[in-house]
């Protein structure tokens, strides 16, 4: 009996493959795919060609590969009907074991690493008197559509559910907040001081410290206007890098302000739709060449002249040189100048310096951004954010002043690597509770519920085990203490309780036991 319709899989950059496979035809564009027939949902992880405000493991479950209009899959084309199959068997095929690609398994010890840095964000997040929040891991896809042209608009794993809705895997986390924030309207009162510990996907070409699925941390700051709250966040930022060993010889932050950008732009009568298209182009420089930064500004409308002078001032590295060029009297200066100032009051001002040519990728950007760099030039931007003033309104809500900034896991972790500073995080267990004879497999398990009810950690020998693996295993986890459950002593209540660090023995009734 053939197997009901279940679900198709597909990327344009990765291989097709279905629990049921049968002839569909489909039309992809601007990440759209409409099915033939009611009874099936196709799902479509979209790329095009290609906040953080960050060799191929294909299932071998894959049988067919989609053919492509165009090499790069944009936006726009189709994707061709792949030939009829029946349904296969799989129960016979080996499966990949491994996580698909650009994605990650956190075993024990990973996972160990991975709550030992969430935890660090939570506690500088609360030490600065923030709230958590959550949201969902699959939005909107118009959430994210919002301005083209943005380089996470061509990253989104993005499909059509059962109710035909057009949904995104989340990229970032701030326009989420920023639709709670709409939700919430004046429930809540301002200022709003808000962070998030989240899973993002994009999909991009993976380098070190930039995988697929990434978490990522954010904290933002709803209802301020003045750069004191972009100076607090970025002291957030440095008060979670001494905690976990960083210096400001290890890391900097490089600050500029996209206003600054908006003064050249409007000296040459530049358009203000291309202001966004050259933001994009502007957050290249140094991945591309300068002629090709150029070309790109050029095809945006930009004059010669226009491009000369932009990139003259975005190689500026020194406020004083800014102010001789802009004059003191712009927002851009006055911004930059008053953060420097707050940053000598919060006593980061060693972590530092003016970058004319940071604007950061994407649009929402509208004042003061930043972004957080390793010194020694190795690894990619640690983290970023900025002001987004205007981004509410692009939701349909009334813009409200905002900043943030998102930090994600994977550069943080590199870092460490490099600088050896990856704490040891082994298993620690207080108590292994071990019986001695078969039958008193019951009479362990109460007394290791006794010690667990008073809090205490304990591992359970669950099997009648010879001493010699227990000692092996109470050493692997760590245990403070081994408790043996003994037919002598139980029949007295009580139990033997060794000290493994100093090897010291007693009894204790079960009771007394703490």
């Amino acid at each position: 009996m053939a197997a009901t319709p279940s679900l198709l899989i597909f990327h344009p950059r990765l291989t097709l493959f279905t629990t049921t496979l049968r002839p569909f035809s489909a039309v992809h564009h601007q990440f759209s795919l409409r099915p033939t027939t009611s009874n099936r949902l196709p799902i479509l992880f979209a790329r095009s060609s290609s906040r953080s405000h960050s060799s191929s493991s294909i299932s071998p479950l894959a049988t067919a590969t989609p053919s492509l209009s165009t090499p790069h899959a944009g936006r726009s084309g189709s994707v061709s009907s792949p030939p009829y199959q029946a349904a296969a068997d799989y129960s016979q095929q080996k499966i990949d074991v491994n996580p698909p690609k650009g994605t990650r398994d956190f075993p024990p010890e990973e996972m160990r690493l991975r709550n030992w840095l969430f935890n660090n964000f939570r506690e500088v997040s609360q030490l600065f008197g923030f709230e958590e929040v959550d949201y969902p891991v699959l939005e909107s896809e118009a959430l994210y559509i919002r301005k083209a042209g943005e380089e996470i608009r061509d990253q989104l794993y993005c499909f059509e559910d059962r109710g035909n809705r057009r949904v995104a895997l989340r990229p970032e986390l701030t326009p989420s907040l920023a639709r709670l924030v709409i939700q919430k309207g004046k429930s809540v009162p301002l200022p709003i001081k808000w962070f998030a510990v989240g899973q993002c996907w994009r999909y991009e070409r993976m380098t070190r410290g930039r995988r697929r699925e990434h978490y990522q941390w954010n904290m933002d700051i709803i209802g301020v206007p003045d750069v004191t709250g972009e100076a607090e966040l970025i002291s957030s930022i440095v008060t979670f890098f001494k905690r976990i060993g960083i210096t400001a010889k290890d890391v900097g932050f490089k600050i500029s302000s996209r206003k600054v950008l908006q003064e050249v732009l409007s000296f040459y009568s530049v358009p203000e739709t291309s202001f966004s298209k050259a933001c994009i182009i502007i957050d290249k420089m140094g991945k591309i060449p300068i002629e090709e930064i150029k070309k790109e500004l050029n095809s945006i409308e930009l004059s010669t002249e226009a491009v000369d002078e932009l990139l003259q001032v975005l190689s500026m590295k020194s406020l004083t040189e800014l102010e001789e060029k802009l004059g003191a009297g712009g927002e851009a200066v006055s911004e930059l100048k008053q953060l420097f100032s707050l940053a000598e009051k919060f006593g980061y001002s060693e972590w530092i310096q003016f970058d004319a040519s940071v604007v950061r990728g994407l649009a929402y950007y509208t004042g003061i951004v930043f972004e957080g760099f390793d010194r020694e030039g190795k690894l990619r931007a640690i983290c970023g954010g900025g002001r987004y003033d205007r981004l509410l309104s692009t939701f349909g809500g009334d813009d409200i002043p905002a900043c943030g900034f998102g930090f994600g896991d994977a550069v943080i972790i590199e870092l460490l690597k490099e600088r050896k500073l990856l704490p040891e995080l082994p298993l620690e267990v207080e108590n292994i509770v071990c019986s001695l004879d078969p039958d008193l497999q019951g009479a362990a398990a109460s007394v290791a519920t006794v010690l667990r009810g008073k809090g205490q950690c304990v591992d359970l020998v669950l099997e009648n085990k010879p001493l010699k693996w227990v000692f092996k295993r109470a050493a692997r986890i760590n245990a403070r203490r081994l408790i043996l459950v003994g037919s002598s002593e139980w029949q007295r209540g009580m139990v033997s309780v060794k000290i493994l660090s100093t090897g010291e023995q007693r009894e204790v009734s079960v009771d007394e036991l703490e």
